[in-house]
């Protein structure tokens, strides 16, 4: 698997990772069970932060994509290929565009939501 970062694309670094990761294990260059390089292995690979691969793999395990199993590493998870489809972020804008769409039917101003949503996140 290679895995090619652009800094000057617009999209930030780990979405690439995680879309890269992704697309080599749906394409089967990775399979299920096979071992992931170390998240500082990686980032000195890439010559990236690693809080960026973290953040990745972060969002990789919680879709259950990769696996991380105690002191032994990281690796594609046996249901990733079918995980792989799952977009939580899709998901979660889609959600917030629909809430929005109807506070604003009823009149509620743009900085009443911005409020709220900032309150709410405080919690």
């Amino acid at each position: 698997m290679q895995i090619v970062i652009n800094t000057e694309a617009s999209s930030p670094l780990f979405a690439q990772l995680v879309e890269q990761i992704k697309q080599a294990i749906k394409a089967k260059k990775i399979k299920a069970g096979d071992g992931l390089p170390s998240i500082r292995q990686l980032a000195n690979d890439l010559d990236i932060n690693n809080k960026t691969v973290a953040k990745a793999y972060k969002l990789l395990e919680r879709d259950r994509v990769i696996e991380t199993k105690s002191y032994r590493g990281t690796f594609v998870h046996p249901d990733a290929i079918k995980n792989c489809e799952v977009d939580l972020t899709n998901w979660t804008s889609k959600k917030l565009e629909n809430m929005i769409k109807e506070l604003r039917k009823s009149n509620v101003t743009d900085s009443e939501i911005r409020i709220a949503f900032a309150e709410l996140m405080n919690q």
